[in-house]
């Protein structure tokens, strides 16, 4: 039993520092692109940390399979969430030229939305 203990422990910890370090990326990175991968990358990953220690803590309660939807959630709203924020970020910020070396986008922005002509 304390082995399950202290292996919650570790995993709410450990997703815990996670979504911290990521809450401090979305304050202190300097443009979007930075912002958005610090917030949906840690953020799921320490989410899905904690809620795999939750799930270890309840084993065997009805609530696990809350915290199954929970986790398949994030993990498939999160990276619709940060394309649409690139997206609106490359469009937005005309400046963007010298962050990238290889311009992917310049084709489809002026075509209309989300590439299509």
């Amino acid at each position: 039993m304390i082995v399950f203990d202290i292996l919650t422990a570790v995993l709410v910890l450990s997703g815990a520092a996670l979504a911290f370090t990521a809450a401090i990326g979305v304050v202190r990175f300097p443009d979007t692109l930075s912002r958005m991968h610090a917030a949906t990358k840690p953020q799921v990953l320490g989410l899905l940390l904690v809620l795999a220690g939750a799930a270890i803590r309840l084993r065997g309660h009805v609530d696990i399979g809350m915290l199954i939807l929970t986790g398949m959630f994030a993990v498939i709203t999160a990276p619709v969430v940060a394309n649409r924020v690139g997206q609106l970020a490359y469009r937005e910020q005309q400046d963007l030229h010298d962050v990238f070396t290889t311009d992917e986008l310049s084709d489809y922005a002026e075509g209309g939305s989300d590439g299509q002509n």
